[in-house]
C-alpha cells in the first residue's frame, strides 16, 4: 500500500490495469441497470454506508452511530454486513453479542455490541436483507458496506471519506486504493468526510471520531481515564484499515505510543498483545473483541464513536419520511 499514496513510477506502470478494472467494474454495474443481471429490492427502506477506496476510512462507526440515531427516532433498524474474515458455516448467520468474531468477523461483533440491533451477515447481501425481513421487526436496513454490491436496490447511498488520505495517488486497482473512480461520490447521496476539517467539494458532511474513557478488554468493564495514561509509553496495537489515525490520536492525548500495526482484521494470536514488560496495552475495540479471552488486566482499548452534523441526520430522517 506504500505507493498508493505517492507519485511514483509503479502506479503510472499499473495504471492500465486500473482502466481494465474500472471498466469490468462498469460493465458489471450496467448489467444490474439493464435487467440483464436480477436485483433485489427489499420491502423497507436500505442504506448503504460504504466508500470508493480500499481500506478503514470510517465506516464502521458510522453505521453504529447512524442505527443508534434512527433507534432515538422510532425506527426499527437492523444491520446487514458481508461478515468479512468470518468463518461461519451456515448462512444468513445472525450476531449477537456473544458471537465469536473469527466466526462471524470483527466488525459485526462490534456493532452488536455497540447497538443492540439486529445483525445478520452474508456475503451475497441480498440473503442477509430477506433473513432480517423474515424474522425480524426492523422497517430499515443499513448495510455495512456494500457500496459496490449492486445486486442489493438501496434507497440512500453514503460514501465515507478518509479525510487524512482522501484518494491516495488517485488510481483505481491495483494502480491506486480506489475500487471506484472519484467520479462514483456524484452519484450518491451523501459524502462524510471522517477527520479533518476540510469538505469535499463544499457539498460533504463532515464526521469526528470523539474518544471515550480506556476500558479494559479483558471484559470487567473496568474503566481508566485516559488522562492517566498522559506521559506514559504504552504498546498501541491496531489491526484496522488505517493504524496511523490510531497511533496518532494516542499521540494527540499525551501518550508515548510504541506501535504495533497489524493488517486489517487480524486474527490475534496472544504473543501480539502480550509483550515483555509492565507497560499497557492501548488497543482499538475492534481488535479488542478477538483479545478478551487471552488479555491480562494491564490490556486496554479505545471505544470511539462518531459525531455527525445535525444537518446531514436531519437529511437522512427526511429521506425516509420521518418527522422531528
Amino acid at each position: 500500500m506504500r505507493f498508493w499514496y505517492r507519485t511514483s513510477l509503479l502506479g503510472y506502470l499499473l495504471a492500465p490495469l486500473g482502466f481494465v478494472f474500472v471498466l469490468v467494474g462498469k460493465c458489471r454495474r450496467l448489467c444490474y441497470r439493464l435487467g440483464l443481471k436480477q436485483v433485489y429490492r427489499a420491502p423497507v427502506p436500505v442504506i448503504v454506508v460504504g466508500n470508493i477506496h480500499f481500506g478503514g476510512t470510517g465506516k464502521t462507526p458510522l453505521v453504529i452511530a447512524l442505527a443508534n440515531y434512527l433507534k432515538r427516532q422510532g425506527l426499527k433498524p437492523a444491520i446487514v454486513s458481508r461478515g468479512y474474515s468470518g468463518k461461519s458455516k451456515q448462512y444468513p448467520c445472525v450476531v449477537t453479542q456473544k458471537s465469536d468474531p473469527l466466526v462471524v468477523g470483527d466488525e459485526p461483533c462490534l456493532m452488536a455490541r455497540r447497538t443492540d440491533c439486529p445483525i445478520v451477515i452474508d456475503p451475497v447481501r441480498p440473503n442477509a436483507i430477506q433473513h432480517v425481513i423474515e424474522h425480524f421487526q426492523a422497517n430499515v436496513i443499513i448495510s455495512d458496506d456494500g457500496l459496490q454490491h449492486y445486486a442489493m436496490a438501496r434507497d440512500i447511498e453514503i460514501a465515507v471519506i478518509d479525510g487524512q488520505r482522501w484518494f491516495g495517488n488517485g488510481f483505481c486497482l491495483p494502480a491506486g486504493p480506489l475500487r471506484e473512480p472519484v467520479s462514483r461520490l456524484k452519484q450518491v447521496d451523501f459524502t462524510v468526510v471522517n477527520g479533518g476539517s476540510t469538505r469535499y467539494h463544499g457539498q460533504s458532511y463532515l464526521m469526528q471520531l470523539r474518544a471515550e474513557q480506556l476500558r479494559r478488554v479483558d471484559g470487567t468493564d473496568t474503566i481508566a481515564e485516559v488522562g492517566g495514561f498522559r506521559d506514559t509509553t504504552v504498546h498501541a496495537v491496531a489491526g484496522i484499515g488505517h493504524p496511523e489515525r490510531f497511533f496518532l490520536t494516542l499521540e494527540s492525548m499525551g501518550i508515548r505510543v510504541q506501535r504495533h500495526p497489524f493488517p486489517d482484521h487480524h486474527h490475534f494470536i496472544p504473543s501480539d498483545i502480550l509483550f515483555n514488560d509492565t507497560a499497557p496495552v492501548i488497543m482499538t475495540e475492534k481488535d479488542a473483541v478477538k483479545c478478551w479471552n487471552f488479555a491480562n488486566d494491564n490490556c486496554w482499548y479505545l471505544p470511539v464513536t462518531a459525531e455527525l452534523e445535525v444537518d446531514f441526520l436531519d437529511m437522512v430522517s427526511a429521506m425516509l419520511g420521518v418527522s422531528h
